[in-house]
């Protein structure tokens, strides 16, 4: 008979249970490092990401320092393939946001 070991996995931390942070989470992490009540937390976060948005629709660069820049790139008209079919449709110029990471964060991930 062969002798089986038993391995213990530890308990997940907090961070490691979920590899999203969601709003309510970045509102609670606001708070507890400023020292503000979730309610103003959330009423700084909610003005910071509204005029990040206000910026990119205007067509602006916004650049984070030691996060990134997000800026709007021009996408070209083209023909794509209609999904469950063979069927070629033009699928329209447009718009998209896109985000370079900055290099002091590319360095640590």
């Amino acid at each position: 008979m062969a002798k089986t070991t038993k391995k213990t996995v530890p308990a997940p931390t907090p961070a490691a249970e979920s590899s999203k942070m969601g709003k309510a989470a970045l509102i609670a992490e606001v708070s507890s490092k400023t020292g503000l009540t979730r309610q103003q937390a959330s009423g700084v976060t909610d003005s910071v990401l509204n005029a990040v948005i206000e910026a990119l629709q205007a067509g602006q660069t916004v650049s984070l320092p030691a996060l990134g820049t997000f800026s709007i790139k021009e996408t070209a008209a083209r023909t794509g393939v209609k999904p469950g079919t063979t069927e070629k449709i033009q699928i329209p110029a447009g718009k998209k946001v896109a985000f370079k990471v900055a290099t002091g964060l590319k360095g640590t991930l």
